[in-house]
């Protein structure tokens, strides 16, 4: 389990989702961008697969649904922002690094309300769990470095 958890919301505040629930819904999405790397499913069908074949009483719904539609949507943009700072082409990347890594990217692009190094933690957690023995490093590289572009307000040494 990771010791860096998702603090941009208040735990514990009424209404407002905890940590362990957008961890939930980061892990599922991520499933969701994976299955729909080889299955070409309508990224809607996916979406309504998940949330009928999960439990879902734990998992913030509305973050899930905001990072499996807004990384299928921007995927090309995404793609941009991470080639430069891949080893390899895009296309010899692991399908799990790769979801992992597009949904870092949008998370570091379009959700400010979550600190990077939070974006960066989950994302290496996510790669232990699901990817290769070696493919938290890669993970944590490619975001690390992506974080710098992205959040450099956030990133610079103070």
């Amino acid at each position: 389990m990771s010791t860096t958890e998702d603090t941009s919301v208040p735990q514990g505040a009424p209404g407002q989702p905890k940590a362990g629930d957008r961890r939930r819904a980061r892990a599922l999405a991520m499933q969701g961008l994976y299955q729909r790397h080889f299955s070409k499913s309508p990224v809607s069908d996916i979406e309504a697969e998940f949330m009928v074949d999960n439990d879902m009483s734990k998992v913030d719904t509305l973050y899930f649904r905001d990072l499996l539609r807004g990384v299928h949507r921007e995927q090309a943009e995404l793609d941009k922002l991470l080639e430069p700072f891949l080893d390899r082409p895009l296309a010899e990347v692991d399908p799990v690094e790769l979801a992992i890594v597009r949904l870092g990217a949008y998370e570091l692009k379009h959700r400010l309300d979550v600190p990077y190094k939070v974006v960066i933690n989950e994302g290496i957690e996510m790669a232990k769990k699901f990817g290769g023995t070696e493919g938290h490093k890669f993970v944590n590289s490619i975001l690390d470095k992506l974080s710098g572009r992205l959040r450099l307000a956030e990133t610079r040494p103070r």
